[in-house]
């Protein structure tokens, strides 16, 4: 029975001989329409005379009784033909249904049947072969083409001649428009398509090709806007509301019912393009795609707002624009689009809020596609629309966007054991907040306040998470460095400043994860956050924290090794420098107020204690702020630390005022501290290195301009007449931007160079001995040479470096050093066992020369230094106690 059906179809829709062709003398139109005539008289005649189609054609008959549309003395021949196919077609419906209603009733065979190679389950009987579906393909063109689109409105739907060759013939064929009773003849066609497409194989044949015609058809059916229009001497017969009603929902369920993605893209090309403006100069009207009206205009956009405030509406929209794209700058530029379709609220919405708060948390999911090319085109939507969001619509996206994907950094602050639970927070969830984060800040890379500050409230959680996953093997090690550096990199310079304090623990807490949890690996690689076991043992809780602490100082310098093109590693030394000289102004003034007695009796109870808490604090303070400046000298280069002359003068600047708040201090026996000389020497013979560099400019000499007045203070109050004049001869050359150029500034500028050769210099004996050999032979040095002078016989066991450079505060190469030069002991004129008395002397440059070598002959395996090993170790302890209880 269906192959019958289906070979009446076939009769009716067959092409017409080359000998009927040949005998239409007259044009393609006329040509076609003596085909359609000829084969439907065939399919009449042979479902007449051939027994073969008694059955289709007594099923025919039984559906045209029921179609109160089916009109037999119609003079139109195209609306005949399309009548015809109407009935085969809901003929074969209604004889489908039935088959599989009894397909459906027949008991299934057994288990055991089926599960041999002969018994393969049978095909329900509304499944169709490739051959069949053709069959049914081609009258359903036909009925689109003669039936439905020639009744379509201007502007509703695409021309058929936008379609093919076939169309553009049909279009000149067909003039719907001019056809009394038009309305009708769409309202039958669309009707019996639907119900055609009530089963469910048949509908995938009607909807794959014709969905954008139906949905046109229904959309002026129900929603176009109606009058009563003058066709010759009739009036068209409106539809009845009840009609249009119907259409409606008829529409409604075929846009729930159809895979979202099409529907949408349906929807937009009903949309049409930009309004256009003019007439033109085409005769159709429908020829633009740009000419869709303004009713359905609306309509369509309202229909799009629907799908895209559905679940998984966002996700529909952006596969609808984006499928089959290659990823080519084309996409790119329809991700930008899409996104701005997002971020916009739509009329239709009942409120703004409604409307972010559903499609908001679909634009994060987004982010979590793991099909590479949908994820890069999904990914690029998302973050666009974010950006967009928190740059049209900070607060909007403050509460919708931001605040849930930072959640899981937020949970790790306020986690607590209420619920009882190990693990606070998955490990899943920081994975995926933290590659979000990764995408959207620093892929994404478009820093705003919004996003910076966001970002800022759980760094120290990131910072937290990424020393912890420099201590184990995981792959958020390097987005939790991105996302650092990142930060660092684009906020401004105070607030980076700041967050390196808070960071290093010199501003705020250390850590910022909830009491009693901590970081634990992941079974995946990743990390998770759950609760730890206070531990017993105090020695071992502290040594916990401190080799804490120090890891994390270690991890901050690895973070700012990372900055070489950036001066913030250097602003942030200059301002722990900066802050280390307030501190030692301040601590004078405290020596001063502390040799007046206080009157506690005054006081309060809680006064007083604070006057005795406040001191210990403010130590503690600048023991973190010295650690943390020797771990920076220690681990960074001097190419990290100072880049420009700027970093080199403020760093100078604090050296010379720190030096000028030791002078104010110093009286009587102080006057003459080793430690003080040494600092003021190095600082003064830095500023002789710069001034000795080749073309200063005036914007370098404007800079140094800052170092007048510690050098003023300098040559007024340092007790060491040599000192006194090389600072007036610093100060003059400044002051003269180079016009006055002393003899002594090269020789300065040279042994600043030779940290060593200084601190010996600088050394008290060394002094004396050296005022000796001066007044013995004054034609080895003058009266007037610096006491580092290059020239003096003393300085002759250190060999002077190769390089010029004068920067500061790198680490050196050998003896981990923190002034920079790559200058090397060469092997040591005195005993070992002088070293071995210098290693304990009491003064600090001396000592520390002494150290320096031997520490060198045991790298280097001296056969002395490894004999004497024990002894060497054993001097080294007892320096550092000595130091220690100092």
């Amino acid at each position: 029975m269906t192959s019958a059906i289906l070979s009446a179809i076939n009769i009716l829709t067959k092409p017409l001989g080359e000998a009927t062709l040949h005998n239409a003398q007259s044009s393609h139109q006329e040509a076609l329409l003596a085909v359609l005539q000829a084969n439907r008289a065939l399919l009449l005649e042979q479902l007449q005379s051939e027994s073969s189609y008694e059955e289709v054609r007594r099923l025919r008959e039984e559906v045209m009784a029921a179609a109160d549309w089916f009109s037999s003395n119609t003079e139109d021949v195209t609306w005949a033909f399309v009548q015809e196919c109407l009935l085969l077609l809901l003929t074969l419906a209604q004889h489908l249904s039935a088959e599989l209603e009894l397909f459906k009733q027949t008991p299934a065979p057994s288990a055991a049947k089926q599960r041999t190679p002969e018994m393969a389950p049978p095909l329900p009987p509304d499944v169709l072969s490739v051959t069949q579906q053709k069959t049914v393909g081609a009258a359903l063109q036909f009925v689109v083409s003669l039936g439905l689109c020639p009744y379509l409105a201007p502007g509703v739907g695409v021309p058929l001649g936008r379609k093919s060759a076939f169309g553009a013939m049909v279009e000149k064929l067909v003039h719907g428009g001019a056809v009394p009773a038009g309305g009708r003849r769409l309202l039958t066609t669309t009707n019996v398509l639907l119900k055609f497409a009530e089963l469910s194989s048949l509908a995938t044949i009607v909807f794959t090709r014709h969905l954008g015609d139906v949905m046109a058809a229904l959309c002026q059916l129900g929603y176009q806007p109606r009058r009563a229009e003058r066709r010759g001497t009739e009036v068209e017969k409106e539809l009845s509301g009840e009609e249009c009603r119907t259409c409606k929902e008829a529409l409604k369920s075929l846009l729930g019912k159809v895979y979202q993605p099409i529907v949408i893209k349906e929807l937009l090309i009903l949309q049409g393009g930009p309004k256009q403006s003019g007439a033109g100069g085409s005769s159709n009207s429908r020829a633009a795609l740009g000419s869709a009206p303004a009713w359905l205009r609306r309509l369509c956009g309202q229909l799009l707002s629907e799908r895209l405030m559905q679940p998984n509406g966002v996700q529909a929209v952006v596969r609808a624009i984006l499928e089959g794209g290659t990823g080519g700058e084309s996409d790119w530029r329809k991700c930008d689009g899409v996104a701005k379709i997002l971020v916009t609220c739509p009329q239709q919405s009942a409120s703004a809020d409604t409307y972010y708060g559903q499609v908001c948390h679909q634009m994060l999911d987004l982010l979590h596609f793991k099909d590479k090319l949908t994820a890069q085109q999904f990914q690029r939507v998302a973050t666009r629309s974010l950006l967009l969001m928190v740059q049209e619509k900070p607060s909007v996206a403050q509460q919708y966007l931001l605040t849930p994907l930072l959640a899981p950094l937020h949970h790790c602050t306020t986690a607590s054991n209420e619920g009882h639970s190990q693990v606070a927070v998955e490990e899943w969830e920081l994975t995926r907040c933290i590659t979000d984060v990764y995408k959207i800040w620093v892929v994404g890379n478009s820093p705003s306040a919004s996003l910076l500050k966001a970002l800022e409230d759980v760094l120290p959680v990131i910072f937290t998470l990424f020393c912890f996953t420099k201590q184990n093997v995981s792959h958020l090690r390097a987005p939790c460095q991105e996302i650092l550096l990142w930060y660092l990199s684009h906020t401004e310079p105070f607030a980076a400043l700041s967050a390196l304090k808070q960071l290093s623990g010199l501003q705020g807490q250390r850590s910022e994860l909830a009491a009693d949890f901590h970081f634990a690996p992941g079974s995946d690689g990743g990390v998770r956050l759950s609760s730890k076991e206070n531990c017993s043992d105090e020695d071992d809780a502290l040594y916990e924290k401190l080799s804490g602490e120090q890891w994390r100082l270690e991890c901050l310098m690895q973070l700012l090794a990372e900055l070489k093109d950036s001066d913030l590693p250097g602003d942030f030394f200059l301002d722990l420098l900066q802050e280390l000289a307030s501190w030692a102004a301040e601590e004078a003034d405290n020596e001063k107020k502390a040799e007046q007695e206080l009157d506690m009796s005054a006081m309060t109870l809680l006064e007083v204690e604070q006057q005795l808490l406040d001191p210990a604090a403010k130590r503690g303070q600048r023991l973190a702020l010295l650690q943390v400046l020797a771990v920076m000298v220690e681990s960074l280069q001097h190419t990290v630390l100072l880049r420009k002359t700027s970093q080199v003068v403020d760093f100078m600047v604090s050296l010379l005022q720190r030096a000028c708040v030791g002078l104010d201090q110093a009286t009587g026996p102080n006057l003459e501290n080793p430690v003080e000389s040494q600092t003021l020497s190095m600082g003064m013979g830095l500023v002789a290195t710069l001034l000795s560099g080749p073309q200063l400019s005036a914007e370098d000499y404007c800079s140094m301009s800052r170092l007048l007045p510690p050098l003023q203070t300098v040559s007024q109050k340092h007790p060491e007449v040599v000192i006194q004049e090389l600072a007036s001869n610093l100060r003059a050359v400044i002051a003269t931007h180079g016009a006055y150029q002393p003899e002594n500034i090269p020789t300065a500028a040279q042994l600043s160079r030779d940290p060593e050769t200084t601190a010996k210099n600088n050394s008290v004996p060394f002094r004396k001995k050296q005022k000796m050999q001066t007044e013995g032979n004054n034609s080895q040095t003058s009266p007037h040479s610096p006491p580092w002078d290059s020239n003096s016989p003393s300085n002759t066991h250190v060999r002077q470096p190769a390089s010029s450079g004068g920067s500061t505060a790198g680490r050196s190469q050998e003896g981990g050093g923190r002034i920079s030069g790559t200058s090397k002991l060469l092997p040591p004129t005195k005993p070992f066992s002088d070293l071995l008395l210098e290693a304990c002397d009491p003064d600090v440059p001396t000592r520390a020369v002494a150290l320096r070598v031997l520490t060198q002959m045991m790298q280097k395996r001296d056969p002395q230094a490894v004999q004497a090993q024990e002894k060497v170790l054993m001097d080294s302890f007892l320096v550092e106690s000595m130091v220690a209880s100092c």
